[in-house]
């Protein structure tokens, strides 16, 4: 499960935040989902339909909406962060550019919020050990296409971040 995702060779933070995005196309309808660990417990979830955009936007949104959320119920302390989009971790790591200017305003958005708190890590882990935030991002983009009335399409392979390679896709 998740919540058990070590911090490779570290202390494991007291709070730990899994990020995910969801897009069915690329661009195309777009999600987020977000959930905070307060050690083994969960602390905050979240989810929402962000509209059309790309896999990498939703990544963003999920990152954005994740540190609001850890903020507004009263995390300040260190955090960790735990994405598994390559290109989403190496920006805001800084070993990779924010090439596309529709992703500029997102990371620095990200980046702000980062400042807010006393630490935080963003790490990479495999999409395999990331499945409770990327179950939230597709309760979100299913919702919002019923409502919509499109039929949820299910398990609709989601795009792959594109590495340093790809990081002006976008």
């Amino acid at each position: 499960m998740t919540k058990d995702v070590p911090a490779r060779g570290r202390k494991r933070p007291l709070y730990r935040l899994f990020i995910d995005g969801a897009c069915r196309g690329n661009p195309g309808p777009a999600a987020y989902g977000c959930i905070l660990y307060k050690g083994d417990e969960v602390m905050v979830e979240g989810k929402g339909y962000i509209g059309r955009g790309t896999n990498n936007s939703a990544e963003y949104a999920a990152l954005i909406k994740g540190l609001e959320l850890a903020w507004e119920v009263g995390v300040r302390g260190e955090m960790e962060i735990f994405s598994d989009s390559q290109l989403i971790v190496g920006q805001m790591r800084g070993t990779y550019k924010v090439r596309h200017p529709q992703l500029l305003p997102l990371h620095q958005r990200a980046r702000a919020l980062l400042k807010r708190f006393k630490g935080t890590r963003i790490s990479y882990i495999r999409r395999g050990l990331n499945r409770e935030a990327d179950r939230l991002a597709n309760r979100a983009l299913d919702e919002a296409l019923k409502k919509a009335g499109q039929p949820p399409v299910g398990d609709f392979p989601l795009e792959e971040s594109p590495g340093p390679e790809g990081q002006d896709a976008g």
